[in-house]
């Protein structure tokens, strides 16, 4: 029995209650780990230090945890965390709520500036959504552009469409959703009532009603027992009658005797494989050993505990071959949905243009309608008048009259039927708003069609990189053994293929700049804005340096140096000419140029005793600028180029810059060029390729956050090289 990595929304239910007993916990910090993981540190009068996680990676969860099994925090908080530091820092936990029946919790959080709202979707990829009081997007960690729903920062937070919620379903409609449906008793409950396999088993073995029963021999009877069934679960989920229980799954010796004392004996030894945990036992459970808990919360701590420590445990995790095919069916799936919300998209705003040419071709017909019925409200007429008004003069034969379908004065529009195609109109607007306002809504369906587009790019990244693993799977799984010894100590270490990777951290005094080393050793910085510009060239330009700039406007002040400030400096070093041409591409590429999507630029290059701050008589100098005396050596069309990798000795750290550069320092890098993706969306993608990339995933989680690989990235849309 595989076990259990994500909450149902039965168990989601049973949390609702037993958070209640944390509200007025104030919240001190937020803290993520990688792109999936949410830490709140609160502190309660009664209770102390309280802590919870969110999880909506692979695994998906939703409680607290014991102090002192709390990870380590990140050693640099993430743009993420920040946001949520600012928001939450003394609020009060107010409460937390279930969506419905469907398996998302929205945790509520007060203070005098006002409400914040953390909405957590335990489904499909995961999310955590951070609103204000009105449900606004503040952040979230993944954007959602679908055609059911949007999520992203700025919109207001959509929730996926209502299902059934078989907790509070009458007897009238429940009858109403079985004999709708078309399959056994077993699968109706699953999906019709979504209750999901284990509980619409555990409701049938309940109810005494056989699983496989079809649901057209199921009689009033059978009704009335699983009606029964469901109304005691809702009962005791709403009145908190709990018995917790984790269950363990253990290997029998040979001949043992499976008892009821020996299962006894193995809970209590501990002795097993954790698969489940539940709010109360389950007779669908009953060849398991199941431990008893006090509290929903406690019996989750431990059960996620235990199982994270299986999985550390495994000698080998890679024995047994990943069901990569389930993978990318899935991908190959979603891909087919958002294919199908694209043309949806297409569809509707071709339908919406239409609609507005509609009216420009029928304009004296339709401005006949609209004047009719703005000198009828002006006239203080009802609505009633009016739709009575347009029925008389159907019944005439007026043209005008019997165009009109629908009169809504709720919301104050006419709606029309022209060449058989209905178009709604605002009655307050001319034919021209009207028609701007179709246009508008159709332009505003086609950024949607955008957004999809870049969700479904998403997830063929995804799906290719599913194939990608599976080839390497297999191609290892062909290679001949290596029986020629232990080969040469002196060899490159394999930093991908350990299992696990010390943190050695060094951040030198430039980290906060943009950086790289060239090929040849040398620093190169730059300034991330004009008040790192202004300070590059007052403070650390020396006699030696050489500094970059791009012709186009909006480029970083970009300094070669000859030497660390730490060392004397020298205008006798001669720099390496592919150190300069290094320095040329990373001034390019994090200027304008990338960010206008362009792919090569004009840059100059001159010596620091060039660069000055005091500008010539009249003139006058921004912030970050800098005058230029004398010849400038001109690089024509340098080619942007940049990418991000991950180093692992001497230090492990996130680095970036020129290819050329840090392919030798990185144990792996990614190449970026300019594109459609913003500059936090494909640093998500590539923080989930060097974790795919690394068999200690903590490890890249540890030091390279998404908020991380940002901080190397060209400013702008980019996207993979090899995608």
């Amino acid at each position: 029995m595989d076990p259990k990595r994500e909450l149902t929304s039965v168990d989601l239910a049973a949390l609702v209650g037993e958070f209640g007993a944390y509200e007025g916990a104030k919240v001190d910090k937020a803290y993520l780990y990688g792109d999936d993981l949410v830490r709140l540190k609160m502190r309660d009068f009664d209770r102390g230090r309280i802590e919870l996680v969110l999880e909506v990676g692979e695994v998906k969860r939703a409680h607290t945890v014991a102090p002192e099994r709390v990870p380590d925090a990140p050693g640099r908080p993430p743009q993420f965390a920040m946001m949520l530091r600012n928001r939450l820092s003394g609020a009060d936990f107010a409460g937390v709520e279930q969506y419905e029946f469907d398996r998302i919790l929205e945790f509520i959080f007060e203070r005098e500036d006002g409400t914040t709202r953390i909405i957590v979707e335990l489904f499909g990829q995961g999310n955590v959504a951070v609103t204000d009081g009105e449900y606004e997007v503040i952040d979230c960690l993944e954007t959602v552009r679908l055609k059911s729903r949007t999520v992203v920062p700025g919109s207001r937070y959509e929730f996926p469409d209502t299902r059934t919620n078989p907790l509070s379903i009458s007897r009238e409609a429940f009858d109403h959703e079985m004999d709708d449906s078309d399959t056994d008793v077993v699968r109706t409950l699953a999906t019709q009532l979504n209750f999901g396999g284990l509980y619409a088993e555990e409701l049938c073995t309940r109810a005494g009603v056989e699983k496989g029963l079809d649901i057209a021999d199921a009689d009033d009877d059978v009704y009335d027992r699983l009606f029964e069934a469901i109304e005691r679960l809702a009962l005791d989920i709403r009145n908190g009658n709990f018995e917790p229980r984790l269950y363990l799954e253990r290997d029998d010796a040979e001949g043992e005797e499976d008892t009821d004392d020996a299962k006894a004996d193995a809970s209590r030894d501990g002795d097993g494989r954790v698969v489940d945990v539940t709010p109360f036992p389950l007779e669908e459970h009953d060849e398991l050993d199941g431990e008893p808990y006090d509290t929903f919360l406690t019996a989750l701590d431990d059960y996620f505990f235990r199982l994270d420590l299986e999985d550390e445990e495994e000698v080998d995790p890679t024995a047994q071959r990943p069901d990569f095919e389930s993978e990318i069916a899935k991908y190959e799936r979603i891909i087919e949905q958002q294919q199908g919300a694209i043309e949806g998209f297409e569809q509707e705003a071709e339908a919406l243009r239409e609609q507005a040419e509609s009216l420009y071709a029928e304009y004296g017909l339709v401005d006949e309608i609209l004047s009719t019925v703005q000198g009828a409200r002006e006239q203080d007429r009802s609505w009633d008048e009016i739709r009575e008004r347009f029925e008389e003069g159907a019944d005439r034969g007026i043209e005008a009259a019997e165009a009109v379908v629908g009169v809504d004065g709720s919301e104050g529009t006419v709606t029309v039927e022209i060449d058989g195609e209905r178009i709604d109109l605002l009655a307050r607007q001319g034919v021209e708003q009207n028609a701007d306002r179709l246009y508008t809504e159709a332009k505003r369906v086609e950024e949607k069609k955008e957004g999809a587009l870049a969700a479904i790019e998403d997830t063929r990244e995804d799906l290719e990189d599913a194939k990608r693993r599976r080839d390497e799977w297999e191609a290892e799984d062909s290679e001949p053994a290596d029986d020629e010894g232990d080969g040469d100590e002196n060899e490159r270490r394999d930093w991908l293929a350990e299992p696990s990777i010390p943190i050695r951290e060094n951040e030198p005094w430039f980290d906060r700049f943009r950086w790289f080393h060239t090929s040849d050793g040398y620093l190169v910085i730059g300034g991330r804005n004009a008040d790192q510009n202004e300070e590059l060239v007052k403070k650390y330009l020396e006699p030696g340096d050489t500094v970059l700039h791009t012709q186009a406007h909006g480029g970083p002040v970009t300094v070669l140096k000859a030497t660390d400030p730490s060392e004397a400096s020298s205008s006798d070093i001669e720099l390496p000419d592919a150190s300069i041409e290094e320095a040329a591409q990373f001034a390019v590429s994090y200027s304008s140029v990338w960010k206008d999507g362009r792919y090569a630029g004009d840059v100059y290059a001159v010596d620091s005793d060039q660069v000055t701050k005091t500008p010539e008589s009249g003139e006058y100098l921004e912030k970050g600028g800098f005058a230029i005396r004398g010849d400038r050596t001109y690089y024509r069309d340098t080619a942007v180029g940049a990418a991000v990798g991950i180093q692992c000795e001497p230090y492990t750290r996130v680095i970036g810059g020129p290819p050329s550069a840090i392919e030798d320092r990185a144990e792996t890098m990614i190449e970026l060029e300019p594109g459609r993706y913003a500059q936090a969306d494909a640093a998500k993608r590539l923080y989930r390729r060097f974790r795919d990339r690394f068999a200690d995933e903590t490890f890249v989680r540890k030091i390279a956050s998404p908020d991380r690989i940002q901080h190397f990235m060209p400013p702008g849309g980019s996207r993979i090289t090899d995608d």
